[in-house]
């Protein structure tokens, strides 16, 4: 990889781990159901006017919007909300990478090997100290329905190998169209027409940045730069770069954000971060 590409995939990491500062910022503004609807709302219009249509079939769009978009974003944002840090979140959503190994043995007949159990034992022991951790000091059902957001993920992750997408930007800008609706819907249910109101009169240049950041910059860079490596490069070689996501999200949320970052929370990052390079290199 040359210099370039490798400062672009570090570049890109940092965003992805910033990212969780700033919707830490952004549900401060918005209820979390209306915020997630509202990121996808704006990575969508215009870009989708701008972009083909993925060379896919519409059910693998509709259902990857509804696994990344509603389920996934909808619980790390409703388990942000909650109390679960954004660092901690930025680790903890990693064990995505296990789900989408079991998922891929399941649905799609890969090989699970014994180095990629070994990873997954050692992510799931992180997974464990991360939880007596944040039951200790936190609300544990927040904890739970950030996994519940990584195993989202890892649906996600397969139905997206199953679709094989052959323009990572555009696949992102179609899927981002398929979540809004449902989003709001759950917005006024859950959250109440009132607090959606309230929080669109009082739209600020905080709430504004936020949205816009993890719009524009998390979701449309981020994945149209990933999609570009993923062209030039292997996967080998890029998807490494998504272990330092966790490391800028615990480093941007204790220096931004004042969280600590205590003995267990150091235990569990290292158990994790090891257990999920094992699973993906040996993947």
């Amino acid at each position: 990889m040359s210099p370039l590409h490798f400062a672009l995939a570090v570049l890109v990491a940092a965003l992805w781990g910033v990212n969780f500062v700033v919707i830490d910022i952004g549900l401060r503004h918005f209820p979390p159901l209306l915020f997630s609807g509202l990121r996808f709302l704006v990575a969508a219009l215009p870009a989708v006017f701008l972009v083909r249509r993925p060379g896919v079939a519409l059910r693998w769009i509709v259902g990857v919007g509804l696994a990344l978009g509603v389920a996934k974003f909808g619980l790390l944002f409703i388990g942000m909300q909650q109390g679960m840090p954004a660092g901690l979140s930025s680790l903890v959503l990693q064990v995505q990478a296990v789900f989408t190994a079991v998922f891929a043995a399941v649905t799609l007949g890969e090989r699970l090997g014994a180095v990629r159990l070994a990873g997954m034992g050692v992510a799931l022991a992180g997974i464990v100290v991360a939880a007596v951790g944040q039951g200790a000091s936190g609300p544990l059902g927040a904890f739970l329905l950030v996994v519940a957001a990584a195993a989202a993920w890892g649906v996600s992750n397969v139905l997206t190998r199953k679709a094989a997408p052959p323009d990572a930007l555009s696949w992102m800008v179609w899927v981002s169209l398929v979540p809004p609706l449902p989003l709001f819907v759950l917005s006024l249910l859950f959250e109440g027409p009132d607090a959606d109101l309230a929080a669109l009169r009082s739209l600020d240049p905080g709430g504004l940045g936020a949205l816009c950041f993890v719009a524009w910059v998390a979701t449309l860079f981020g994945f149209g730069a990933w999609g570009f490596l993923l062209r030039r490069y292997d996967a080998s070689s890029v998807a490494p770069f998504t272990l330092l996501v966790p490391v800028f999200g615990m480093t941007s949320a204790a220096l931004l954000l004042g969280e600590g970052i205590t003995a267990p929370d150091a235990l569990a990052a290292a158990l994790l971060i090891g257990g999920v390079t094992l699973v993906s290199l040996a993947g």
